[in-house]
């Protein structure tokens, strides 16, 4: 059962983090859900409580802030006393031909995304070990699409985190301490405005999924992560997940 464990999730204000959220409060999770956007946070906090009653409360965090992290993880214990559920989830893309990338986009994609993971995995550690805890982080299908054209640098940091993952599984085995990756894809904010802009590429991207849709984000992903969370997924560590339909081949 997952009542009454506590999770924090970064970029929880909207997209797949509001989602996992919703899903892991359902369930009793108790969430502390932060993000940049403190009025986006409040209103997961409030979606929460609307629909679950489930204690939760809203943190303002900018990932590629070393101190804001440790600010995150302080502020979620004491409020709740414990902390059993990381999921890294905030993101930050740098789309578009190498030859284009700039040193502080690149350094941007990649302290928000395998850096952050990685210092918040490490901060979460003692409390994750204390009663056996969960790690799940985001990945995504980027370096597994038949054109990696415009997408290396956003397929390089998200890779990177897959091999972080692998490590902490490994390593923190011995301390009960589960991690995972999943690879999603969820009609988030982010992936509505990549369609908006790249119309005939959305078409032909959703084509591919033999699914035929893109996922939601409450009900497919955060629904998904929530079960991989639970005492059912206890047996699996460092694996890497696609939740996209079918459309990746992760072999």
């Amino acid at each position: 059962m997952l009542a009454g464990k506590v999770a924090l999730i970064t970029g929880a204000g909207q997209g797949i983090g509001q989602g996992i959220a919703l899903a892991l409060a359902k369930r009793g999770v108790k969430i502390a859900a932060a993000g940049r956007t403190m009025e986006k946070c409040e209103h997961t906090r409030r979606l929460i409580a609307e629909r679950h009653g489930t204690e939760a409360i809203a943190i303002a965090c900018d990932v590629a802030n070393t101190a804001d992290l440790e600010r995150s993880v302080s502020a979620t214990v004491a409020r709740f006393g414990a902390l059993d559920i990381l999921v890294n989830n905030a993101v930050s893309t740098s789309p578009g031909p190498l030859l284009t990338q700039q040193h502080d986009q690149i350094m941007t994609a990649f302290t928000v995304g395998p850096i952050a993971t990685l210092r918040l995995m490490q901060l979460c550690h003692p409390y994750l070990s204390a009663k056996g805890g969960s790690i799940i982080n985001m990945a995504s299908t980027a370096a597994k699409r038949w054109d990696m054209s415009n997408y290396g640098v956003y397929a390089a940091e998200k890779e990177a985190i897959r091999a972080l993952t692998r490590a902490a599984a490994s390593e923190w085995g011995k301390d009960n301490i589960r991690a995972n990756c999943i690879l999603p894809h969820a009609r988030s904010p982010a992936l509505e405005k990549w369609i908006a802009h790249y119309p005939e590429e959305a078409a032909a991207f959703v084509r591919s999924i033999p699914l035929q849709r893109i996922g939601d984000c409450e009900a497919d992903i955060g629904e998904f992560v929530a079960m991989l969370c639970g005492p059912e997924s206890s047996y699996i560590s460092g694996q890497s997940i696609a939740v996209d339909g079918g459309q990746a081949c992760m072999g």
